[in-house]
């Protein structure tokens, strides 16, 4: 390895460990971007180390404020906290990019000095039309001429009215690292030659400002994606500058996370609405499922067990158990991870957190009335067991909240009607109306029912009850039949049994 006396990794540990989560406020949060926050979440967590979170908003023409907004509201959602950086502070702001351009100034100042940068005029037709010249490919790129620009050349390059760029004199050595992810990898020397790091305009690159931000922000641990391991080698090499000029003492542990991909093994894009945070929310994931599941992209808590809870993750994630293959974004899987941490919620947690679903649906406005939440209290533990979204609530519950008159059949549950079905109706009217008011329980309504249509008419039980069921919520499936009847009122079970009846003619 190039880890040597002049230029050490971080051997951080524990408490020291210092990871960052870094994101360019462009577009809406990606569930690869968002993965990538939970690992280093999580490994700040597991540690006892910090996370620093911080904004890449360099690029005016792309960054939004709207974006930015975005991925403080999807961090917050997923209740992934962070120890220092925006709207939080810290010892070593700002934390916005944008906003520490003379920090970057002064370094780009101390490296000048050091030697480490050098200034460089050949524009890209030129440096092309040199590889001409010497029988190379045109598209070769950049070799390193001008490292030994003499004063009166550069003075010359001026009088023309250039302004040079800035490039790093990048080492003429091997750069290895040991990826904490993928193991050791090696770039040989000349894999790349000295790469701008200023434009001529005094604007720092990317390549420049991440690692000179990690270096002063003592980050120990890059925790990144794998579409970022080609240009690692370039952050080691502006590190060995920085540490030579003194500006830092370390390179930091680097580890690359595997690829985030959708159907048909592709990359997940981000025009795939699977890849939308906000499109998984508002379909009805709950944070403790959907950080659940983009955990598994990648990692796993044991080779047999696939739900578990974010303590549960933090206790026992490192880095160094990340898979490096890529990870498939199972929209089934994920929905059935979520399904079973609804199934954990308590109750009336499970409840209160329908409410902006039924609402958004239109079935409640709030302030809920306290005979609204009195049916949702009771309602909650029927479909609990049996959504993997909060979004499908509306549909199984919708029917508790209106009468009779107004209550909608769906045109499947009445194409699935028996012919029979008048006088199963006429059967379980006759049979409910004996059931006295203050009896009116589910088992009492089972077993009324049951003596009517199963005893009484011969049928079976889905024959039986498939009507009633579609009387009662105007749908083929619904929350149990007899808890629903029981919930909704003798009178209004009654009411939807003869409106259904009088429906048929």
């Amino acid at each position: 390895m190039s880890d040597s006396i002049s230029h050490p990794f971080s051997t951080a540990t524990g408490s020291d460990v210092r990871v960052r989560f870094c994101p360019s406020p462009t577009g809406t949060p990606h569930v690869g971007l968002i993965r990538t926050a939970l690992f280093n979440w999580a490994y700040a967590r597991h540690t006892g180390g910090k996370l620093v979170f911080r904004i890449e908003d360099t690029d005016a023409a792309r960054d939004s404020e709207e974006s930015y907004g975005q991925i403080i509201e999807a961090l917050t959602w997923l209740r992934l906290d962070w120890d220092e950086g925006v709207n939080v502070g810290g010892p070593d702001g700002p934390y916005r990019q944008s906003e520490r351009y003379d920090i970057y100034r002064d370094v780009i100042e101390k490296l000048k000095a050091s030697g480490h940068i050098y200034e460089s005029f050949a524009t890209g037709e030129e440096i092309e039309a040199r590889n001409v010249s010497l029988g190379r490919d045109p598209k070769l790129g950049y070799d390193n001429f001008e490292r030994e620009l003499t004063d009166a050349q550069k003075e010359a390059y001026r009088a023309e009215g250039r302004e040079p760029a800035l490039r790093l004199r990048v080492p003429d050595t091997d750069l290895s690292f040991d990826d904490l992810v993928r193991g050791e990898i090696t770039f040989p020397a000349g894999s790349f030659s000295d790469f701008v790091v200023v434009r001529p305009n005094g604007h720092p690159l990317y390549p420049f400002v991440n690692p000179v931000d990690d270096a002063l922000m003592g980050v120990t641990h890059v925790l990144r994606g794998e579409d970022l391991l080609s240009s690692t080698p370039r952050q080691i090499a502006l590190y060995h500058a920085l540490i030579e000029a003194g500006i830092t003492t370390f390179v930091p542990r680097f580890g690359h996370l595997p690829y985030v991909m959708g159907d048909g093994n592709k990359k997940l894009s981000k025009r795939d609405p699977e890849s939308n945070l906000f499109h998984h929310r508002d379909r009805g994931f709950v944070p403790e499922g959907l950080v659940n599941y983009l955990a598994l992209l990648g990692w796993s808590l044991t080779h047999d067990r696939d739900v578990f809870s974010i303590d549960e993750m933090v206790a026992a994630f490192d880095v160094v158990d990340v898979n490096p293959n890529p990870a498939r974004f199972d929209l089934k899987k994920a929905e059935s991870i979520n399904g079973d941490h609804i199934r954990l919620l308590e109750v009336s947690d499970f409840a209160e957190r329908t409410i902006p679903y039924l609402v958004a649906a239109g079935i409640l406005t709030e302030p809920l009335s306290d005979a609204q939440r009195a049916i949702l209290a009771e309602a909650a533990p029927l479909v609990q067991e049996r959504v993997q979204l909060l979004g499908e609530t509306p549909g199984m519950l919708g029917f508790l909240f209106t009468d009779a008159a107004s209550l909608t059949v769906e045109d499947d549950a009445r194409a699935s009607l028996p012919a029979d079905a008048g006088e199963v109706l006429a059967a379980s009217i006759g049979a409910l109306e004996l059931v006295p008011q203050d009896e009116w329980t589910h088992d009492a309504i089972e077993s009324a029912l049951r003596d009517a249509l199963i005893e009484g008419l011969g049928l079976k039980p889905r024959v039986a009850f498939g009507p009633l069921r579609v009387a009662i919520s105007g749908r083929r499936i619904s929350p149990p039949l007899f808890e629903s009847m029981e919930i909704l009122g003798k009178a209004e079970t009654i009411a939807r049994l003869d409106a259904l009846s009088a429906s048929l003619g």
